[in-house]
């Protein structure tokens, strides 16, 4: 008993240890917000049921959080990690309801700081990261009510289900892999109603984001379409593309394989397929990126290496599920001396980088130029700005740091020729074409053009 509280006890100070570290770091060492947290919020400044690269999920999110903290760049990293530490939490209680000892949970969570999307990449709030707890949680209750068959248990999975989704459209691997699990794997009729209740619940939760899709012509489907290579249809696309995308996730597995292997007598590669617990492991770990694999090698898309941020969630819960047999604890010294290494060799890597690479968007001086716009404004007119128009990282810089936080537009061509003198405006963009275009007060900062147009 003492030693469940104790392995508990560690638990908690991995949580907070993370959360601070990954909060700290970042706040420290970075001059400007990320180029993916800057989008979110310009995004977040204009909320809709979508966007045109994504829908709304991290737009919301963000500003939540602007509502409390304004401009205060450590609250966008803490909210990054926020998102993180309930995915680890959600990974806990779910791997405690596999083992039933939290030892083995403790090591499922832990091996986790082996695979820097859960370290090095998190200061970034984008979609990636508005997944992880989603993920999680969907997984969690999707083993609840499977078990104790309650129907609050499908309800919530049903809700976290359209959280994944309005996160990012990636998350469709994982129900798809839910549905393939319930449908031809699990086959108890007796929860198919629960499993109809929980569509039901998600449907009603994604209706307004489906209605925008159908309004604005489906953009956020294309963009996605497009940054995959859908469009490309050269043969060798569909061998290469799946080769570069299983070599990247060994690679980026490396760290997680050893601090495994350090707790095990001796490996072994069988799977008991009639243990339920190893196929519900195996439909929310590997399912899900098989089916990735298999849409790049039918279609030749490209799948760019962080969009399986939140697929290896429970790749510990599996391995360690699988090689139970085999845990050495008598190497649990050793293991732990393996995760301190990479534990502090993430934020140290993101601390050498951040000071020895100023060549990154962190290193843009989004807070200067928003007071140097401010100034040029206060200068010639006497409204405030209350819209930017431009691409989301200028316009959406400028969003973020200025005082009367304006909304951000992406179109110029809705706005020019339509403006009022007192309409409060501030285009960014290509000096060159602003310029002939621009009716009000013209100029750049670095190699950006900023046209300004108010009440004088």
């Amino acid at each position: 008993m003492n030693n469940q509280k104790k392995i508990t006890k560690i638990f908690y100070i991995f949580l907070v240890s993370h959360l601070l570290i990954w909060t700290l770091i970042p706040s420290l060492s970075n001059i400007n917000l990320p180029l993916d947290t800057i989008e979110a919020l310009a995004w977040g400044s204009n909320l809709d049921w979508g966007f045109n690269k994504h829908p709304p999920l991290s737009a919301f999110a963000v500003e939540v959080f602007f509502s409390f903290f304004g401009s205060q760049d450590w609250a966008y990293y803490l909210l990054s990690q926020i998102f993180v530490i309930i995915a680890f939490i959600y990974v806990w209680k779910l791997s405690n309801e596999i083992f039933k000892n939290k030892i083995y949970s403790l090591f499922s969570l832990l091996a986790l700081e082996g695979i820097y999307f859960y370290n090095f990449t998190t200061p970034e709030f984008n979609v990636n990261v508005s997944q992880l707890p989603f993920f999680a949680l969907t997984s969690y209750f999707l083993w609840r009510g499977v078990n104790s068959k309650k129907k609050s248990d499908w309800i919530l999975f049903g809700i976290f289900s359209a959280f994944g989704f309005l996160s990012k459209y990636l998350f469709i691997y994982l129900l798809l892999s839910i549905f393939l699990f319930l449908i031809f794997i699990y086959q108890d009729k007796r929860i198919l109603k629960y499993y109809v209740l929980s569509l039901m619940v998600s449907l009603a939760i994604l209706v307004p984001h489906f209605i925008w899709l159908f309004e604005n012509n489906f953009v956020t489907v294309f963009y996605g379409l497009n940054r995959s290579g859908f469009d490309e249809t050269q043969f060798l696309n569909h061998l290469i593309n799946p080769l570069i995308f299983i070599s990247k996730q060994f690679l980026i597995l490396t760290p997680f394989f050893i601090m495994i292997f350090v707790l095990l007598k001796k490996i072994t590669f069988k799977i008991n397929i009639k243990s339920k617990k190893i196929l519900f492991l195996l439909t929310i770990s590997f399912l899900p990126l098989l089916l990735v694999l298999l849409t790049s090698v039918v279609t030749g898309a490209k799948i760019r290496t962080m969009w399986m941020t939140p697929f290896y969630l429970f790749m510990g819960t599996l391995f360690f599920e699988i090689q139970r047999n085999f845990i050495d604890l008598k190497k649990i010294n050793k293991f732990y001396f393996v995760f301190l290494f990479f534990f502090f060799l993430s934020p140290v890597a993101y601390l050498t980088v951040s000071v020895l690479d100023n060549t990154k968007r962190t290193d843009y001086p989004g807070k200067e130029i928003a007071r140097l716009v401010q100034n040029k404004w206060d200068d010639n007119f006497s409204n405030e700005i209350k819209i930017v128009v431009g691409d989301e990282w200028s316009a959406g810089n400028l969003s973020y740091h200025l005082t009367s936080r304006p909304t951000w537009l992406q179109e110029l061509k809705d706005f020019a020729g339509n403006l009022k003198q007192d309409q409060g405006v501030v285009y960014t963009g290509n000096p060159k074409v602003l310029k002939k275009i621009c009716p009000g007060v013209f100029g750049t900062i670095k190699p950006v053009g900023y046209c300004m147009i108010g009440k004088r």
